[in-house]
């Protein structure tokens, strides 16, 4: 599941962290094997107790388990939301309840339909009959319900323009491509006066901001103000004292604001447990590998006359870290540099990840890239266009600011997480009881 699934991370560490085959295959295959022991322990629990009440087990206690490993996962050294079954359903009825519990929600919903697919033929006739009467019920109900919308439009449609610069990632951090980056950044933002907000990708500013502040971003702010432009760029941003630094998205324009990332990429923006993991950092050629994480409580930043909520990179696959802001934000934006992944389906799982934040939310998302996928998602997780990948783009669209909530957005995973511990519970309880020391078993339903 991971080593074809996460592939990417061996052209990460061999083409752009500059490790050999031998390392970038052995961290690979570490990664790969560490991040397979969540499924094996689902798989082992579900082993021991399919041997006391199998039907319990298939249709309870195994999707329940692995939805909460999925969480769980989302949580350790950081979190890593890849690979969740829950996006598998952003085209399918069941994106309506997306709205309603989330991704995780989803992800139980349909492991429990697989499951109950799975014994339909274990089961006499009038149960197969209820069991596929109960998942066709779910489906109908979320085909009649697609139409239906949480949030509404408060204001006229905004004209944004997102670019892709198209830097490799071998060749952004080099001294002479830095002006270039930046000149072609400006031409980019200057062909687009007519937009209400220009919006570059993460770190797409290949040095500190402060460097470049008084030369470069004053004066390109004071053009773009004359045209009513706000201009929003992700760009390192260094304290006065040179001790910290942070992965951060700045807006240049009627209200300047700043947004520091919160949740750092392990190994790529922060290296975790050291001194343990001190060999894997001097293996990697990563620039600006000791990022600080910004707090919790960072102030909405504005835009074309409107709140936003921010995000940088992969924190666009958390639920709950994309619900800073809202509803007060009147849409999403994401900037990404998913170059590290070469040419591998990467970003295709990452857009997946992005649609369901908008889908959760009822926000139009502008998500802008360095190297793909560059795009504008509707609120009902639709993507309204999309730039080529690889290929230098001006992406320009028109968004609707929206407002209102969707039960997600007020409950979060909470209520999720915590009813399926709660189902969990109640299914191991169930299997005890009915254990062989009980002198009963097999004969639940």
């Amino acid at each position: 599941m991971f080593g074809i699934g996460t592939y990417w991370i061996y052209i990460s560490i061999h083409d752009f962290g500059g490790a050999g085959y031998i390392a970038s295959s052995g961290l690979s295959l570490m990664f790969f094997s560490f991040f397979a022991l969540f499924p094996a322990m689902v798989g082992l629990l579900s082993g021991l107790c399919f041997k006391t009440s199998p039907i319990i087990t298939s249709v309870l206690i195994c999707p329940t388990a692995w939805t909460l490993m999925e969480w769980f996962r989302s949580l350790i050294l950081n979190g890593f939301p890849w690979m969740q079954v829950g996006y598998t359903q952003l085209d399918s009825p069941l994106a309506t309840f997306i709205p309603l519990v989330g991704a995780y929600g989803v992800n139980w919903l349909v492991a429990a339909i697989a499951s109950v697919l799975l014994i339909v033929c274990s089961v006499p006739r009038w149960k197969k009959l209820v069991l596929i009467g109960i998942v066709c019920s779910i489906f109908i109900t979320g085909w009649l319900f697609k139409e239906f919308q949480w949030t509404y439009s408060i204001g006229d449609p905004i004209k944004a323009t997102l670019l892709q610069g198209n830097i490799s990632q071998d060749q952004k951090w080099l001294p002479a491509q830095k002006r270039r980056t930046l000149e072609l950044y400006k031409a980019l933002t200057l062909e687009h006066l007519d937009s209400k907000i220009v919006i570059w990708p993460e770190t797409a500013v290949p040095f500190f901001f402060h460097q470049a502040k008084e030369m470069f971003f004053l004066p390109l702010k004071r053009e773009t103000l004359q045209h009513e432009i706000d201009l929003v760029f992700g760009v390192p941003v260094q304290e006065k004292s040179g001790a910290r630094y942070y992965n951060a998205l700045i807006t240049l324009g009627k209200v300047d604001g700043i947004y520091k990332k919160r949740h750092l990429v392990p190994f790529g923006e922060y290296v975790p447990w050291q001194p343990f993991t001190g060999f894997i950092a001097n293996l990697l050629n990563i620039p600006l590998a000791n990022f600080v994480a910004g707090n919790d409580r960072q102030s909405l930043m504005w835009a074309a006359g409107y709140p936003f909520a921010a995000s940088i990179c992969y924190e666009d696959g958390f639920g709950d870290t994309s619900l800073m802001g809202l509803p007060e934000a009147a849409y999403l934006v994401n900037v990404t540099n998913d170059g590290w992944f070469g040419n591998s389906f990467a970003s295709y799982q990452h857009l997946h990840m992005a649609r369901m934040r908008s889908l959760e939310t009822g926000r139009y998302m502008l998500r802008a890239t360095n190297t793909g996928i560059t795009a504008v998602i509707s609120p009902s997780g639709i993507v309204v266009k999309s730039a080529p990948r690889s290929k230098t783009t001006a992406l320009t669209a028109e968004i609707t600011p929206m407002g209102g909530s969707t039960p997600y957005i007020i409950y979060g995973d909470k209520p999720v997480i915590i009813g399926l511990f709660i189902l969990l519970g109640c299914g191991l309880l169930i299997c005890f009881i009915t254990g062989p020391k009980h002198g009963r078993k097999n004969n639940i339903l």
